[in-house]
């Protein structure tokens, strides 16, 4: 078999590029639709001239009443803008520690970083802290609860997805059972702490959005570049070493990115879980297992997928709402299961 032959026999599969505009086109679909809907009727038309209007060296009447543009550019806009960064961050950091632990049911929430995320940004809410200090803090709660799961699955049984989870569960419980101290002895932060739990993407103007931005800017950048390497790391670290990869580096920073992304996303919408197995393992169904396609396409499915939650939450019980957590672990749960069987079964 000659060179050229090999080389395109292991070679990842290229994704085509009508499933890149098929990714695109459901993000831009599902982002209008979440500017669309809600108790404020908005006009597509007037929506689209009122966006253009904003652009520079362009001026479109918009058509739309001073309180439909408020409603635009101050809730719904950045709502769905919101939605989309935390569901993209939320699922590269699923895909990175996936890669990264080479399991595929690692997941920020399985593996107890987001609940080490939750009682960090716990902590500054409840001593009345800015809220320019949660991110910080619940990034070094999340970075403590990964280590504590991979240190204590090690010991329990190498990183065997049995051990694995049940690591992230103790470390999870133990986090929580924190927080709850923490609540109990400032039970004036009680309902606020305990919505914010629960998952929401609740925003007037931009304010969480720049706060996020930053981190999960950097935290893509890194897991976007470091995508091949994980396809490296699947061989097992002794073939990844042989290749001149190094090993302890490429796991270090990607479980430092995935962990500011989990850390961002919890600072500005709470706990949400299972974001970050429900879309890689999408991915994976219709591109493969090459990490050079899911974690780039993670990032686009995994912003449809969170808006489309929250459009779910938004108008289910409306006037009413429903935590934005209970919408993802509604379909998560059975879809976890449905993993798991799976991955089982191919043991």
């Amino acid at each position: 078999m000659s060179q050229e032959t090999t080389g395109s026999a292991t070679r990842p599969p290229r994704i085509g590029r009508a499933r890149w505009l098929a990714a695109i086109a459901i993000l831009v679909t599902v982002g209008m639709a979440g500017i669309l809907v809600g108790s404020v009727a908005l006009d597509p038309t007037g929506v689209l001239k009122a966006l253009a209007d904003r652009l520079p060296l362009v001026s479109v009447a918009s058509g739309l009443t001073e309180v439909q543009e408020r409603v635009l550019f101050e809730i719904r806009l950045p709502r769905v803008v919101m939605g989309g960064m935390v569901g993209s961050v939320l699922a590269l950091a699923g895909a990175g520690y996936q890669g990264v632990f080479r399991n595929p049911l690692a997941d920020p929430y399985l593996l107890g970083v987001a609940a080490g995320a939750g009682l960090g940004a716990t902590f500054v809410i409840g001593a009345g802290g800015a809220a320019a200090l949660i991110p910080p803090f619940a990034f070094i709660g999340g970075l403590v609860a990964v280590m504590a799961t991979y240190a204590v699955g090690r010991t329990a049984g190498g990183r065997t997805i049995t051990s694995l989870i049940l690591a992230g569960v103790a470390v999870a419980a133990f986090a929580t059972a924190i927080q709850t101290f923490l609540l109990q002895r400032n039970y004036e932060t009680l309902r606020e702490v305990y919505s914010w739990i629960l998952g929401r993407l609740v925003t007037v103007g931009w304010g969480e959005v720049l706060i996020l931005l930053p981190y999960a800017l950097v935290s893509g950048v890194v897991l976007v570049l470091y995508r091949r390497l994980l396809d490296v790391l699947a061989l097992g670290d002794e073939e990844a070493s042989g290749l001149g990869v190094d090993v302890v580096k490429v796991r270090r920073v990607v479980v430092l990115a995935a962990t500011l992304a989990t850390a961002a996303a919890v600072s500005v919408s709470g706990l949400i879980g299972f974001v970050g197995i429900i879309v890689p393992h999408t991915v994976r169904l219709l591109t493969g297992w090459s990490y050079r396609l899911i974690v780039p396409l993670s990032i686009l499915y995994g912003a449809s997928f969170l808006i489309l939650a929250d459009l779910v939450a938004r108008t289910a019980l409306a006037p009413a709402e429903l935590p934005i957590g209970v919408v993802t672990a509604f379909l998560g749960a059975p879809f976890f299961i449905v993993v798991l069987r799976s991955v089982r079964g191919s043991q």
